[in-house]
């Protein structure tokens, strides 16, 4: 097993910049390195939305700004050791229409301005959060690492995710002084998910009884808060310009779904819908999204995604759990987790949270 250099792991980070702050993968990693003892600037867009975040976290320093304009907060990237960049457009280029212009903008140009400054500044140590969207393989087989995805094979969405990898590795070969690694999450599940993201979208329309039924698909379920401890590791002992996996479990949602609704104590839909149906469904709701600018559970473009990737997620996560010592709680913890926190937060009929805890995010943390 290769590892960091020896120095470089000893000297642990002490001050650190967490961009995507309020998102479901920022906060709990927000959490995670307070719990650690370091100190944390915090990239947030709005002020509002970082207090309401971190109400109960004091010693967070809020940093107010957007992946859109790195410079107006470069400033704040000075005395910092390291970047966690969590950052990313990701929920709202699946509302429908074409979203690239944004998605180059904040994954792929944020990103290069990002790690520019950052080293401007004098950090020398960068994790940057990819996704499973840059790998690819063939239905039920084993994906590793090492299975890049083709920019032809990739949405809008991947494709910023690949380009943005290639920011920052290209960043590498010019800056050899720079330390930068990646860690590409699952589909994220976990308590602290105000946008909501996909997962707590799900949570809530199977709790409130508006999912219809089965749609098709397969997954691969985390935690947030195992991907928090993996960007931490990667930090500490992830080698230079290397990808770690953090995916989860293989899941299909005709497994997920039963799960959820044991635990919330619901009923759920058993019957599968049909992708006729279900092209209907998706055009409806972008019309929805379109006019109310409330989030929805089904896009065209989620529709296609879920289509074409089924059974393409199965992750071969071995590099991770030899390098960065990755494991995964059990999934019942994720899922009994992520319900009690909306459950206690007011989201579910009866008990809704104020509208402003329900409007969805369009900068969040990614899978």
């Amino acid at each position: 097993m290769t590892t960091a250099p020896k120095d470089y792991v000893q000297h642990a980070a002490c001050n650190v910049f967490v961009t995507g702050a309020t998102g479901l993968l920022g906060n709990n990693l927000v959490r995670e390195l307070l719990a650690r003892g370091y100190s944390v600037k915090a990239l947030v867009r709005s002020r509002a939305k970082g207090e309401q975040q971190f109400n109960d976290l004091p010693d967070v320093q809020l940093v107010i700004g957007d992946m859109a304009d790195v410079g107006a907060f470069a400033a704040s990237l000075q005395g910092c050791d390291t970047v966690f960049h969590t950052a990313a457009f990701f929920r709202d280029n699946y509302k429908g229409g074409s979203h690239w212009k944004d998605l180059e903008k904040i994954n792929v140009a944020g990103t290069r301005d990002l790690i520019e400054h950052a080293y401007r500044a004098g950090i020398r140590r960068f994790v940057h959060t990819s996704s499973i969207a840059v790998l690819n393989g063939e239905p039920g087989s084993s994906i590793d690492e090492t299975c890049l995805r083709a920019e032809a094979d990739a949405d809008d969405y991947y494709r910023s995710k690949i380009l943005a990898d290639q920011v920052v590795l290209s960043f590498l070969e010019d800056h050899p002084q720079m330390h930068a690694c990646m860690v590409l999450p699952g589909w994220m599940w976990g308590p602290g998910d105000i946008g909501p993201t996909s997962s707590g979208q799900l949570v809530n329309d199977v709790v409130n009884g508006k999912l219809p039924g089965l749609v098709p698909g397969s997954f691969s379920v985390v935690d947030a808060r195992d991907v928090a401890v993996a960007l931490i590791a990667a930090a500490r002992h992830g080698r230079r310009g290397e990808r770690y996996l953090a995916a989860g479990r293989h899941m299909t949602m005709r497994q997920l779904i039963p799960v959820l609704g044991r635990i919330a104590g619901v009923k759920t839909p058993t019957r599968q819908l049909p992708l006729p149906f279900l092209y209907t469904l998706a055009a409806v709701q972008e019309i929805y999204a379109r006019l109310t600018g409330k989030p929805i559970l089904l896009s065209m473009a989620t529709l296609r995604l879920m289509v074409r990737e089924e059974h393409r997620s199965h992750f071969n996560q071995q590099k991770s759990a030899q390098e960065l010592g990755l494991s995964f709680r059990a999934l019942d913890l994720t899922i009994m987790d992520t319900v009690a926190w909306y459950r206690d937060h007011g989201w579910f009929e009866g008990l809704r949270a104020p509208t402003s805890k329900r409007k969805a995010s369009s900068v969040t943390a990614d899978n």
